[in-house]
């Protein structure tokens, strides 16, 4: 059969996705791009926050209509929505045949071989599930509102996909995404993960090597090591230093140029790993580390290890040893309890502490966490604006950077064509993450000779906003 496949959400869900295609056409399945030619879509859905569950649901409602066209014959369900709503999602939008959980990725060949259960018509995205426009009420209503995560969530969760594998890569062919590990053991109040994904496992740093060797001989020039938290690795099979283990061991793997780190965990960030990513040529010098907030009192609510004067050690730690170092980070504000206060603190970290990349998200009251206890006492107009405050100052930071870059030599990884022009070529520098940061525009050079993948010696000549322009010597 032709198979049809939409994946959303953050990159270790895009794996899964990759994983299940593996699946499908080692079973013999066609794939496809095209879900008006698939006999079975596949929807890879993504439920950590209320955005990203508007996202997954429009995309089934938009698959749906293949269904109730008849040119697609079974609609599948994956991923975190389908683990945390699937009961729901298949009672409130009936051309759903099967939904899989996260623990679930090898069932999707059974899943696209079993018999399709009976359609059902209905008129609207509102009707199919009983929302309103103010928000997506009937699925989140359905769903447990428990005023604490459980004791043990997701324990029920423990698939771990390996260096065997059948997977279909998804990302351009110069870069892929490697999950090192699966699951969370941090109860941070804020988040469902644990919940979605199951506790912490570490997978063998020999299988990961095998996965890394078989990607670079395929063109694969960038691997992005990716988990819950990557500095966690391999300490919940009690091997501490298996991280910087698995550098050292990724940075003599032939072929490979550049090797990322991603989602690090401000208390699992070792000296090892650090030295590791210093002396190791290939590991880029980029650590992406999810703080959070700097409030004292906010990061405690959070359930978040933590100050602001820890913070400012650690990251004098990670300078010093890797001098050169990009720093990433994001924030959450309008977490339940935010003083004005702790956005002056707030600020005053990004200020002062001058990140290369930040993000900042709002927060969103999920149930089934910790915080959903809590009074979500900070209107939704002022959360944004306390947002735009933060972004408004990293702006100026960057800014800055930026006017110190020019004149600088880089090397830059090309990415090929901008997505607004074929004669426009981008790519990115060792700090910059495909997707997440900035990127980096050629000037004055022939298209023709910039081959997606290869490192080119540019010189930085200006800036465009937070991204950079550059011409190949």
């Amino acid at each position: 059969m032709k198979i049809g496949f939409v994946s959303l959400g953050c990159p270790k869900n895009l794996v899964d996705g990759e994983v299940m295609l593996g699946m499908a056409q080692a079973a013999g399945h066609e794939l496809t791009s095209d879900p008006s030619t698939a006999d079975v879509i596949v929807v890879n859905t993504c439920a950590f926050i209320d955005n990203a569950k508007e996202e997954s649901v429009d995309a089934i409602l938009e698959m749906a209509q293949f269904k109730r066209d008849g040119s697609c014959k079974k609609l599948i369900v994956t991923g975190c929505l389908a683990e945390r709503y699937r009961d729901q999602l298949k009672a409130e939008i009936p051309e759903i045949d099967v939904c899989l959980g996260t623990g679930e990725v090898p069932e999707i060949v059974g899943a696209i071989a079993g018999q399709p259960t009976p359609m059902r018509l209905f008129r609207s995205k509102s009707e199919a599930l009983g929302m309103s426009a103010a928000g997506h009420e009937s699925t989140q209503a359905h769903a447990h509102k428990s005023t604490s995560a459980p004791e043990h969530p997701g324990a029920h969760i423990t698939y771990l996909y390996g260096a065997d594998t059948p997977r279909v890569q998804t990302t351009p062919s110069h870069f892929a995404y490697v999950k090192i590990a699966e699951g969370c053991d941090y109860t941070c109040a804020f988040c469902i993960i644990p919940t979605l994904r199951g506790s912490y496992r570490s997978r063998d740093i020999d299988a990961i090597v095998q996965e890394a060797t078989m990607l670079a001989s395929r063109g694969v020039r960038e691997l992005l090591l990716i988990s819950q938290d990557t500095t966690f690795f391999g300490i919940d099979k009690g091997k501490r230093g298996a991280l910087a283990e698995l550098l050292r061991r990724l940075n003599a793997v032939d072929g490979l140029e550049w090797i990322r780190l991603l989602y690090l965990y401000p208390t699992t960030i070792t000296d090892d790993v650090l030295q590791a990513m210093a002396e190791c040529d290939k590991v880029c010098n980029y650590i992406d580390l999810p703080l959070q907030h700097a409030s004292a009192d906010v990061l405690r609510r959070m359930r978040r290890p933590g100050n602001r004067e820890g913070y400012d050690k650690l990251l004098a730690r990670i300078r010093r040893i890797v001098p050169d170092v990009t720093l990433r980070t994001t924030f959450i504000v309008g977490f339940p309890g935010e003083t004005e206060q702790d956005v002056e603190e707030l600020l005053s970290f990004v200020r002062d502490t001058r990140f290369d990349h930040v993000g900042v998200f709002t927060y969103s009251h999920e149930e089934d966490t910790r915080a959903f206890a809590m009074d979500d006492d900070v209107p939704a107009a002022e959360k944004k604006s306390r947002r735009d405050r933060v972004m408004k100052l990293q702006k100026q930071v960057v800014a800055a950077k930026m006017k110190a870059r020019k004149g600088q030599s880089v090397r830059v990884m090309v990415d090929g064509p901008s997505p607004d022009s074929d004669l426009v070529i981008i790519g990115r520098l060792e700090g910059q993450a495909p997707d997440i940061d900035a990127i980096v525009y050629f000037d004055q050079c022939d298209p023709a000779t910039l081959e997606p993948g290869s490192l080119v010696d540019a010189t930085i000549t200006g800036a465009r906003g937070y991204d950079l322009v550059a011409t190949p010597k």
